[in-house]
């Protein structure tokens, strides 16, 4: 079965004026469209062609680069997309909240890490909020299109919330200021996504 790219939920402008339409619409219809497309030729008229996505991460590392760098940007955006709405951030509540605060001191603690680890990741890669096989939250990032639920990442575990870093996602409005990026995603984030996520791995 083929790998199909994902409609957005939300129309090309909704993020505005936080991530501007042009970037939203070349990202998604251009640049995730390519991984899928890419994936899709890479997998095909091999034993990889009938496996979930997540099933080719587990041995990624024996698996065709094509499949790796196609198959992390194919599954990152997906996610991505998800982790954003229109009228979104603020902070989140209940058990999520509690879990941040017990693992980053506070949510404003919490903000600086994951910050941080996006604005220091080196040249293109991401930044994750990971659920471990412990239970734990903890915060890395990868390289290129590397995810968590890789066995080359060095950060393991279920994703629960990502930030995609390559100047593509960025670039037509902030330039090289990656950091004034950053501290816009915080104007979208969904935290209801978030927490979804968070309760699934969790249990």
């Amino acid at each position: 079965m083929a790998f199909e790219l994902p409609q957005l939920p939300y129309a090309y402008n909704a993020l505005e004026p936080y991530i501007d339409a042009q970037t939203m619409e070349i990202h998604h219809s251009k640049h995730h469209a390519a991984y899928t497309n890419n994936l899709n030729a890479a997998v095909k008229g091999t034993e990889n062609e009938s496996k979930t996505i997540e099933d080719l991460f587990v041995n990624v590392s024996k698996l065709p680069v094509a499949i790796r760098n196609n198959g992390g940007g194919f599954y990152n955006h997906d996610l991505f997309w998800k982790f954003m709405k229109p009228n979104g951030g603020g902070q989140p509540t209940g058990d999520l909240l509690e879990a941040i605060n017990k693992y980053f001191g506070s949510f404003d603690k919490f903000k600086e890490t994951f910050s941080g680890s996006a604005t220091t990741r080196f040249g293109s890669g991401w930044a994750w909020l990971v659920v471990n096989n412990k239970k734990e939250l903890i915060i890395g990032s990868t390289p290129n299109q590397d995810n968590p639920l890789m066995d080359v990442s060095d950060i393991k575990g279920n994703p629960i919330l990502a930030l995609d870093v390559w100047e593509h996602a960025y670039y037509l409005k902030y330039q090289n200021k990656r950091p004034d990026y950053i501290a816009a995603f915080w104007n979208v984030l969904n935290w209801d996504e978030i927490t979804r996520r968070f309760k699934l791995a969790i249990h």
